[in-house]
């Protein structure tokens, strides 16, 4: 992972859990200055973000990257609503598989890659909850292998 210049900034640990991911895609992300220093310092949140298709083009909502500590006089809104840089083509495929029922964009992950900022995002399909259930028991017999 380090050789391909990455570095993790946040990941959605409750995606994992609440959804199947069927898909991940990576997607490039609108940002303004104060965002990316803050993002630099790991001042960001995934747990309640999703995505949503709106006119052709996917937007990123209740994203939280926090204020930047050393602030001028310009600085950005925590839980604004941020653009996804996407093809066309993407977006369209995306656009046809989000209309199913149950089907939705999660963030997974957040990341700088060769200096940019990215968003890998997930087509995801919510769990039930004796899905849920079976991660957790899946989960204490992997931790109970350990031990």
């Amino acid at each position: 992972m380090a050789d391909e210049g990455i570095k993790l900034i946040a990941k959605n640990k409750k995606a994992s859990f609440d959804y199947h991911v069927e898909e991940a895609l990576e997607a490039g992300i609108v940002l303004s200055g104060t965002e990316v220093k803050a993002l630099r310092d790991g001042k960001a949140q995934l747990t309640d973000a999703y995505a949503m298709i709106e006119r052709g083009e996917v937007y990123v909502f209740q994203l939280h990257i926090s204020e930047y500590s050393n602030k001028g006089y310009a600085n950005h809104e925590a839980k604004r609503t941020r653009k996804l840089l996407l093809h066309r083509a993407e977006i369209a495929r995306l656009e046809r598989k989000v209309t199913q029922k149950g089907v939705t964009l999660i963030p997974l992950e957040l990341y700088f890659k060769r200096g940019k900022a990215k968003l890998k995002l997930g087509l995801c399909r919510g769990k039930k909850l004796h899905d849920k259930r079976a991660t957790i028991k899946q989960r204490d017999l992997e931790r109970d292998e350990r031990s």
